[in-house]
């Protein structure tokens, strides 16, 4: 018989699992990356004035004013633009996909192992992802 595990035991593993992906190249890049960011006066007033103009348009949705909520827009359209077209903020993006990347895919690969660990362990049919009792039920289904 397989080996039991406790939700202890699996917390354990994912917290081993997430402090390996914490030390990744790619989590790497995005800390400095991040901390260029932090660092750049240009980036951190640009991103004040955006979170000022963000407010401003918050208040202008509230209080139901169109024209005014429409410039606000275009001129925080406008600095969103500057901001991504700083090729440091381009980089960390990218690298904050990546990272995203990672734990999508240890995600999906923990779901899938679950998944086919199932299947198999009730004679199931992994082609057509149908567990053992599945493949029973159909199967006398056919026979009636």
């Amino acid at each position: 018989m397989d080996k039991q595990y406790t939700k202890d035991d699996i917390i354990t593993k994912a917290r081993e699992i997430a402090e390996m992906i914490a030390n990744t190249e790619e989590v790497d890049f995005f800390k400095r990356a991040e901390a260029q960011i932090n660092e750049n006066q240009k980036i951190r007033e640009k991103i004040a004035s955006l979170r000022s103009l963000q407010k401003q348009a918050v208040n202008f949705q509230h209080y139901g004013k169109e024209k005014a909520l429409n410039m606000i827009e275009s001129k925080i359209q406008k600095i969103e633009e500057e901001i991504d077209s700083i090729p440091i903020v381009q980089e960390f993006k990218q690298s904050q996909g990546e990272v995203n990347d990672l734990l999508q895919l240890v995600a999906n690969t923990i779901a899938n192992k679950v998944t086919n660990q199932i299947i198999e362990s009730t004679g199931g049919d992994l082609l057509r992802g149908e567990t053992g009792s599945k493949v029973k039920a159909t199967s006398q289904k056919t026979e009636l």
